[in-house]
């Protein structure tokens, strides 16, 4: 009687691990869908600004986080194979996936919280020096799409202010034939619009690109840091709880 009390209570606990096991691996997909979807947003949401950027890491670390996504998807059915047939051996490569994919997912984060520091800095030293020496350049046609695309998005023009446009290469030049500024800049494009840099034709008074694209990219890489930082730290304690289980 005692040990089939016993057996009983060996199958009854067998059956919980699993269904805990099975529950913790749609947490954990959850959680890795999330991951890929905040990285693949990032990179198409943003994918144009990125040549607007001296550093890599805004685009390294939404790379990063795709990564531990999809890697998600392959820990997942190893772990539902390993719990429908029991393996052990196969349960420990499933485990040791999730640490994996804990630090790839931690780095991503560390590495958006540093660039977030240092975003203002490098945009107040490289956006301007971009968009006057290097727009309608030859050669330089993705930053010119990328300003003409960010002063029509953000609705501003020059990386400060318009005037940052008297100083640029293309205005001094025959091709610009005589605007003062991009015809981006223009809140309604018409060829040569350009030629007139009233308030009520360009985003004069709206402000410069630098204040509005810090926000916009600041405000992603917090998501980018927290997502990243906050689910690794999630799956590393799942990842606990079911071992101790």
């Amino acid at each position: 009687m005692t040990a089939g009390y016993k057996d009983d209570k060996e199958d009854w606990q067998a059956v919980c691990l699993k269904y805990l096991l099975f529950v913790f691996n749609f947490l954990f997909w959850m959680g890795g869908a999330a991951v890929l979807g905040v990285g693949v947003w990032t990179l198409v949401e943003k994918s144009d600004y990125l040549s607007l950027l001296a550093s890599s890491t805004f685009a390294v670390s939404a790379y990063i986080l795709i990564l531990a996504g999809s890697l998600v998807v392959v820990t997942g059915f190893l772990g539902c194979c390993a719990v429908i047939r029991e393996q052990k051996s196969c349960l420990s490569t499933y485990f040791l996936c999730l640490l994996l994919i804990f630090l790839i997912e931690l780095v991503a984060g560390v590495l958006a919280y540093v660039y977030y520091q240092k975003l203002s800095e490098e945009l107040k030293h490289h956006l301007n020096q971009t968009m006057t020496e290097n727009y309608a350049q030859p050669g330089k046609g993705d930053i010119t799409l990328a300003v003409d695309k960010l002063q029509q998005d953000f609705k501003c023009c020059g990386s400060n202010n318009s005037r940052d446009w008297l100083m640029s290469v293309y205005i001094s030049s025959k091709p610009a034939e005589s605007r003062v500024v991009p015809d981006s800049c223009c809140k309604t494009i018409i060829p040569l619009c350009g030629k007139r840099d009233h308030p009520s034709n360009i985003y004069k008074v709206e402000g410069g690109c630098i204040t509005k694209l810090e926000q916009f990219l600041a405000d992603h890489l917090l998501i980018i840091g927290a997502v990243g930082i906050g689910v690794a730290c999630l799956q590393k304690r799942r990842r606990t709880s079911v071992h101790c289980d």
